[in-house]
């Protein structure tokens, strides 16, 4: 089924049988009013949404599926895709989501920064899962967020709403480091399993026709998102997926270049350089030496 393009907060609260939004732009909606009566189960939203829910367990986020009954806090920017599998939403589903139009961040500082937030990217099973006290803080910034639409809007509302948006997009931030931290083996065993996979396409013969490995072949492999990926290894390492693909790249060149014969360019294109020019130039910004330099000082 192709999904319906919602665009604006008002189609929102129709589709889902709610009542008009106090605010055009911005709304917040307790998840356990939608109406089950729509036969769309497929939705593409124009606008950003930021939801905390509980029995969302036959929902699914882009391709992926829900697998937990949980408390979780999940986050989509526009265009992101949003279904239910047959049958409808689940009879058990709670919390709340917050929507806000691209619109009402217009001309803020929050509209430029709000890419920085790389969780707007996640995969549906990388979603934040929430402690009680946590979701008691953001349920804190949401009422907030609420009172503020909900009374008369002046001139300083849209600034005090963003200001509180901000500190609830940073306080996902936090909690999602925290995630990392409390998930410490799982996580290393990810680092583990990148090292491997990484050792694994490095010595394929056909690396030459297959390529440099990029950080979206590496996360699907790991069946994480790009994003998340990177996140979870700046955490553990500091380095992001990129930075380790070209460590894993240089220390291979470092073993071929002093125990082999091979030319610089028969390296590179060993490597799946499509052009030694590249491989030098990356050899040289990791190791202040060319490989020519690097290979001279083992004789």
């Amino acid at each position: 089924m192709i999904p319906v393009r919602i665009k604006s907060i008002t189609q929102i609260h129709q589709l889902t049988g709610l009542a008009k939004p106090n605010h055009p732009l911005i709304s917040i909606v307790d998840v356990s009013k939608f109406s089950n009566e729509s036969e769309v189960n497929a939705v593409v939203f124009d606008v950003y949404a930021i939801s905390v829910k509980r029995g969302c367990n036959n929902l699914l986020y882009g391709q992926q599926k829900y697998d937990f009954d949980n408390g979780l806090m999940a986050f989509m920017s526009p265009g992101q895709v949003l279904r239910g599998e047959e049958g409808g939403l689940p009879p058990n589903l709670e919390g709340w989501m917050l929507f806000i139009h691209p619109d009402f961040l217009w001309n803020t500082q929050l509209a430029k920064t709000i890419k920085k937030y790389e969780y707007f990217e996640y995969s549906v099973n990388e979603a934040l899962f929430l402690s009680p006290k946590e979701e008691l803080i953001i349920s804190g910034v949401l009422e907030n967020i609420r009172n503020e639409y909900e009374s008369n809007i002046d001139k300083f509302s849209q600034d005090i709403i963003v200001s509180h948006l901000e500190t609830l997009l940073n306080y996902a931030e936090r909690f999602y480091q925290r995630q990392f931290i409390t998930r410490k083996i799982t996580n290393h065993q990810v680092l583990d399993r990148l090292e491997a996979l990484l050792d694994k396409h490095l010595k394929d013969e056909n690396l030459i026709l297959k390529g440099l490995p990029s950080v979206q072949y590496i996360a699907e492999n790991l069946n994480m998102s790009g994003k998340y990926l990177s996140s979870l290894l700046k955490q553990l390492t500091g380095q992001t997926t990129q930075q380790h693909i070209h460590d894993k790249l240089i220390e291979k060149a470092k073993e071929k270049l002093s125990t082999t014969n091979l030319s610089v360019s028969e390296i590179a294109y060993q490597l799946g350089f499509e052009h030694s020019q590249s491989f030098s130039k990356l050899f040289k910004s990791k190791t202040n030496n060319s490989p020519l330099q690097f290979r001279d000082s083992f004789n």
